[in-house]
């Protein structure tokens, strides 16, 4: 039967794409202007002038994914109402129609219904597979973040019924969430959770672009004053949500597993038009006794807020939201896309590390390291980290022996499970650390079957890797903007082929990325983590390369993990 549940390991039909939810943002305290938003502000796109092809003009996630052929538009399927309606019935309908969808009652009634016959032109057939959403749940009253989740969770058991009346194949929906979206995400989960489901069977993954899942590090504001201005009192509810010394982010473990939601964490708080909130950011690191200067914000959301503890998180150089953001941005349609749909997961380890050069002759140095990854074809971040950014891992010291990177920061996970406010903000630390010293630098997706404009249909895959690490003076006497090694690495992956199986090689440049064989490759060789080409060797279920210059050396090592078409770990 469609309703038994599915076994999660069971493949999906070759055609099955997962329903998608998009859920924006905090709309302000008058919201009349997102009520007239269609689409809710995920049409808005962006125009990257300087760029050619498909990277020139990016669409917004609606009709890019639209033209994707993944999707298709589920717009009046459902519709959002700020009072209860009664069940419409299309004229010339005929209870006894055996065409007909036989939606259960209460779903054709109540603020978040089922229009029958806007259903049956979109699902009949068809089914929910590749089923756009945009949840408007700012057509509800009242105005609070529980409301908003219970009708996050009608619209999924819609689509779940969906599913079962076409008789086709439900594993759960995708879900991206903006901002404050990711709040709601997380109150349906928990009412999921209560009413007896088991959301992890409802949702597949979930994405969130700059939800403060810690807070807003300057939402001090006391609920009674909230509730006492004029016109904000409306959102007060909403923006208590956002208190910096809330912890409900602790409780999502039991609501849902942590590996299937992806954090996507804005940098670029320059960009961000609310400048108000861009110092405010700033003023909120005086009690951590960071500078003045430093803000690691998206302009509104701290970077650290943006994270939650255990799950998989990624940077990207967009500011919160407005033109080029974390909304309307290329970069976080390619990391979301690659996240629900991926065929690899790939991790990226830092074993070992040695610095060569720009320890302070007074013993005051501090290092930073930080990495950038594209893949190609797509000229855009999946992962960004810079000086700039404020993201960087470190500081650390150096052992003066070894060279090696000693004395960071208390590991991400630990910082994060504190509240925002509390003294101190050390979330620059390695995500994860394995023994001996294996140290967690990104984990991230690809797409096998995204295959870039005039490149070989053969499964080869590649990343540039931009390695860099600074340091600086501590004691205010020497430089605080050193760099000690800048490099870009291109990771090429060739499939299994001809007897020959998957192997890694390392470039320096792009002169050899064309040859995609390892015979071919091979006159090309070298040793050395100078050489034009190297081949990455099979270590601790990855493959190990090194790196280097006059500065540093390191090795590094990558693994790349088939997932299933459910999005499990093929191991």
């Amino acid at each position: 039967m469609a309703n038994e549940p599915k076994d999660p390991n069971e493949p999906l039909p070759k055609a099955h794409v997962r329903p998608l939810i998009l859920v924006r943002g905090f709309g302000g305290p008058d919201v009349g202007d997102e009520q007239r938003d269609a689409y809710q502000g995920f049409n808005n796109g962006t125009v990257y002038a300087l760029r050619q092809g498909e990277n020139y003009i990016y669409e917004g996630f609606v009709l890019r994914a639209l033209k994707s052929g993944r999707y298709r538009d589920a717009t009046n399927v459902v519709g959002y109402h700020n009072r209860d309606i009664k069940p419409l019935t299309a004229a010339g309908d005929s209870p006894d129609d055996p065409t007909r969808l036989r939606w259960a009652a209460d779903l054709l009634s109540g603020t978040v219904a089922v229009d029958e016959a806007a259903a049956a032109r979109v699902l009949q057939g068809q089914g929910v597979s590749g089923t756009l959403w945009v949840y408007r749940f700012y057509d509800l009253q009242p105005r609070t973040i529980n409301r908003y989740g219970e009708g996050l969770a009608r619209l999924i058991r819609i689509i779940r019924a969906g599913a079962e009346l076409t008789d086709q194949v439900f594993s759960g929906v995708d879900v991206i969430a903006h901002s404050m979206g990711g709040l709601v995400v997380r109150a349906a989960l928990r009412q999921l959770k209560e009413a007896g489901d088991r959301p992890e069977e409802l949702v597949h993954r979930i994405v969130t672009l700059g939800t403060p899942h810690r807070g807003i590090a300057f939402q001090y504001l006391p609920e009674w004053l909230l509730r006492a201005v004029p016109q904000v009192s409306a959102a007060a509810d909403e923006m208590a949500s956002f208190d910096p010394g809330g912890t409900d982010f602790l409780n999502v473990p039991k609501w849902f597993p942590l590996d299937r939601i992806l954090t996507v964490v804005g940098t670029n708080y320059r960009s961000y038009g609310t400048q108000a909130a861009s110092w405010a950011n700033r003023l909120s690191n005086l009690a951590d006794s960071d500078p003045l200067a430093a803000n690691r914000s998206d302009g509104l959301v701290k970077q650290s807020s943006a994270q939650l503890p255990g799950a998989p998180r990624t940077f990207v150089d967009k500011c919160h939201g407005g033109s080029d953001s974390l909304v309307t941005s290329r970069e976080a349609y390619e990391i979301a896309m690659r996240f629900l749909h991926g065929t690899h997961r790939v991790v990226l380890w830092l074993d070992r590390a040695k610095v060569k050069r720009g320890a302070d002759f007074f013993g005051k140095s501090e290092f930073w390291l930080g990495v950038g990854i594209k893949p190609r074809g797509v000229d855009f971040e999946l992962f960004h980290q810079g000086r700039e950014a404020e993201n960087c891992y470190g500081p650390f010291d150096i052992d003066h022996d070894t060279g090696e990177l000693v004395d960071g920061p208390p590991p991400l996970e630990q910082e994060l499970q504190k509240p925002l406010n509390a003294p101190g903000d050390r979330t620059t630390g390695w995500p994860r650390v394995e023994p001996p010293n294996r140290r967690l630098v990104w984990e991230g997706w690809l797409d096998r079957s995204v295959r870039p404009t005039g490149t070989a249909d053969d499964g080869t895959m590649v990343l540039r890797l931009d390695i860099q690490v600074g340091e600086r003076d501590r004691a205010g006497i020497g430089f605080s903007d050193n760099v000690v090694f800048r490099k870009q690495y291109y990771v090429q992956w060739l499939p299994a082929q001809g007897g020959d199986a998957e192997s890694v090689f390392v470039h320096t440049g792009e002169e050899y990325l064309s040859q995609n064989a390892a015979a071919a490759l091979a006159p090309h060789l070298g040793n050395e983590s100078t050489s034009a080409v190297q081949q990455a060797h099979p270590a601790d279920g990855g493959q190990e390369f090194r790196i280097g210059g006059t500065g540093f050396e390191a090795t590094l090592r990558i693994a790349m993990i088939p997932e299933d078409s459910r999005g499990n770990a093929d191991v």
